[in-house]
């Protein structure tokens, strides 16, 4: 009861806790949210269903499911958030006007992205927040001005523009090339890739190669820029991504050894949450659709 004797509402956080849970169907997924402890998660929860007098979720061996009273409750609560997520968002653009957050995959950050950052601060002096994710976030809870992904569409909630197509072929340095004459070569090759793109390959070779081929050796990375780096170091063959191994090509540091044998990709996006289009935005949105770094191809050379 409060000094009124009135029933105390719940907390906030257990609120949160508890929608975060029920879109999640777990705790673990909430506490990665919401930075906290599953834990954590579930004592805000069980606080609020002993306030509540009745359980949220039905506890399962593989995870949570909603009970009736935890189904009612939840489509009021998220709309509750969305509502005050954009009100957040309306009050950073008021007092943080020159704040941009991009998310991005790692090695989108690094190769496409870092060298194109102080071009983008110069243009618009601009304090930037580059937050790296293997998984695109929640812009609607996430405090995201824009995201860089690759993906064939836009998220739900979002719009999006391609920045550029991502093409993948066979990239090495000069040296490893002067061995390469047909993709059947590769059986002889150390084939490099990134461990979460392990379909690379097998989609190159399928339309280019021989499908069945077993390299000689396989090397796979956590990180994109590692398996370039192999790659530069002249380590082995990698599979290369358009947007990523454009400056390497360029400076003939790597060369396509097969020319122009090429798989389209899912294409590079900026993705523009809802109301991201508004004014403070739209020229930076302008800026990037129109970003080039000097001499860029998207097209392996003929080698």
């Amino acid at each position: 009861m409060d000094q009124g004797g009135r029933p105390s509402s719940p907390s906030l956080n257990a609120l949160r806790a508890f929608e975060a849970a029920a879109r999640h169907g777990g705790y673990v997924g909430a506490a990665r949210e919401l930075h906290v402890t599953p834990a954590a998660i579930g004592t805000q929860v069980k606080g609020l269903e002993a306030w509540l007098g009745r359980p949220l979720f039905h506890r399962l061996p593989n995870g949570l499911v909603l009970t009736p009273e935890g189904r009612a409750a939840l489509p009021a609560l998220s709309a509750a958030f969305d509502a005050l997520n954009g009100a957040v968002r309306g009050m950073r653009a008021i007092g943080r006007p020159r704040s941009l957050t991009l998310a991005a995959l790692p090695c989108i950050a690094q190769l496409w992205l870092a060298p194109r950052l102080p071009a983008l601060q110069a243009a618009f002096d601009l304090d930037v927040t580059i937050l790296t994710r293997d998984e695109q976030p929640d812009y609607a809870r996430d405090l995201v001005d824009l995201g860089l992904y690759v993906g064939d569409a836009a998220p739900a909630g979002c719009t999006s523009v391609v920045l550029a197509r991502d093409d993948l072929y066979p990239v090495c340095t000069p040296a490893l090339a002067a061995g390469l004459h047909h993709p059947d070569d590769l059986a002889g090759a150390t084939l490099l890739h990134d461990s979460v793109w392990r379909g690379d390959w097998p989609r190159w070779l399928a339309a280019h190669g021989p499908g069945a081929l077993r390299p000689a050796r396989e090397a796979a990375f956590s990180l994109y820029s590692l398996a370039l780096d192999a790659a530069l170091a002249g380590s082995g063959v990698l599979i290369g991504h358009s947007v990523l191994v454009a400056g390497a090509l360029e400076d003939g540091r790597l060369v396509a050894p097969f020319g122009d044998r090429a798989v389209a990709g899912p294409p590079l996006r900026l993705v523009v949450p809802a109301g991201g289009e508004g004014a403070r935005l739209a020229p930076v949105i302008g800026w990037l659709c129109g970003a080039e770094e000097p001499g860029r191809r998207d097209a392996p050379p003929v080698t």
